[in-house]
């Protein structure tokens, strides 16, 4: 099984999700989850300046809250935010109230109508409800595996090389399991996507 891109039928239970982006562009679609957090937001943050390169971060809305200010220097830096939940919490593992009720939770702070459910599960009950609600769910073409114990920054890079095309959303994670990668990974991977012509996009 391919970890990296996801499964064709996951695109049919959640028909109305973006998982990549037009494939007539040479256009790649940066994204990251998880932060806004002081032990790795601030070192993406600068990468992505150094590079001119704008992105897109789903955040958790407790790290916002927690950080406001890494959250205001995202927004001050021209990127785009969405809404990852306030806890993180899984589809599966809560009602449908309290999934909606914990992602209006968040969007108290995060103020977007972009909606990536963390770890790309959530009941398609919990779908039908958010969609409703006007949240554009927002998938990946291609998931990095940087928050892997088990791959190198090598393999992350490897990862991108390997898998990008055009339209593709790459996830990336602004977390601490990520970070010590990143470090590597995320200006070898821009260097790479740009020597071949990508230009870089956000999630509008």
């Amino acid at each position: 099984m391919i970890i990296e891109q996801p499964a064709a039928y996951l695109r049919w239970i959640y028909p109305k999700a973006l998982w990549r982006m037009d494939r007539r562009e040479h256009a790649v679609y940066l994204t990251f989850d998880d932060g806004p957090i002081p032990e790795s937001t601030p070192f993406i943050l600068d990468t992505l300046k150094r590079f001119g390169v704008k992105a897109t971060f789903f955040m958790v809305g407790d790290n916002v809250r927690k950080y406001p200010e890494l959250f205001q220097q995202i927004v001050a830096d021209g990127h785009q935010v969405g809404n990852h939940t306030h806890n993180h919490i899984s589809g599966f593992s809560h009602s449908l109230h309290e999934y909606s009720y914990n992602v209006e939770k968040a969007n108290a702070y995060i103020h977007s109508h972009l909606f990536r459910p963390p770890h790309g599960w959530i009941r398609p009950v919990q779908y039908a409800l958010l969609t409703q609600k006007k949240y554009k769910m927002v998938m990946w073409d291609l998931v990095t595996r940087d928050y892997s114990k088990w791959l190198t920054a090598a393999d992350v890079v490897n990862n991108v090389k390997r898998y990008a095309r055009n339209g593709s959303i790459i996830t990336f994670h602004d977390s601490i399991k990520a970070i010590e990668k990143l470090r590597t990974a995320l200006p070898q991977s821009i260097e790479w996507l740009l020597a071949q012509g990508y230009q870089f996009k956000t999630i509008e």
